[in-house]
């Protein structure tokens, strides 16, 4: 675990990012994914709390948006219906896979939604035969609870000034890749980037 955190504070994925809640309790994480652009969800970003099981990582991370998001595969308690989180043979966990693949496959389902999996029957009958109806109230939810400065993304990252600085990083960096330059950004905050930095 130690190993992965430090890899995502030197080598974070496009557009995610992820931190110890507490430097004392590595298990208990924090990430921000960043909109894709070009999708209803562009220039939100959206807290989840990810929790690393004792066996991991031959079990998944429970993975759950504490931003609330309007989307097929999301429920309103941010549960996530991706088989990526749940073990065979419903899932498609397994060993080899890491909290970076994990995050960015979560970034992938934000910029391509899975209606013949959906976890919210009215959000994917929407999506599958409204779609102008189901982007219109997704850029709404985005304006209302992921967008800097809303006041849903204040209670989820406001609080916490390392959040505040995360969102930068993962902002930064994906304008930074946009553009051909993309160089790697801190993913911890400095006082966990030091503990790990002792422990590896």
């Amino acid at each position: 675990m130690h190993r992965e955190l430090k890899m995502m504070a030197t080598e974070p994925p496009p557009g995610v990012s992820a931190w110890p809640k507490d430097e004392n309790k590595i298990h208990e994480l924090e990430a921000v994914i960043q909109g894709p652009p070009d999708t209803v969800y562009e220039n939100g970003f959206f807290h989840l709390n990810v929790t690393i099981p004792t066996r991991y990582p031959f079990e998944p991370p429970s993975v759950q948006f504490s931003t609330p998001i309007y989307h097929p595969n999301i429920d309103s308690s941010g549960r996530i219906c991706l088989d990526t989180l749940n073990m065979p043979p419903k899932g498609a966990w397994k060993p080899s896979l890491n909290i970076s693949t994990v995050l960015s496959t979560i970034r992938l389902l934000l910029e391509h939604p899975n209606p013949d999996d959906g976890l919210m029957t009215d959000i994917t009958q929407e999506y599958k035969h409204n779609r102008e109806l189901f982007d219109a109230k997704a850029r709404k939810s985005v304006e209302a609870h992921a967008k800097r400065g809303s006041r849903a993304e204040a209670r989820a990252g406001g609080a916490e000034p390392a959040a505040s600085q995360e969102e930068r990083s993962v902002e930064d960096d994906h304008e930074l890749a946009t553009a051909g330059k993309r160089k790697s950004r801190l993913g911890l905050v400095s006082s966990s980037k030091s503990k790990i930095a002792k422990q590896v």
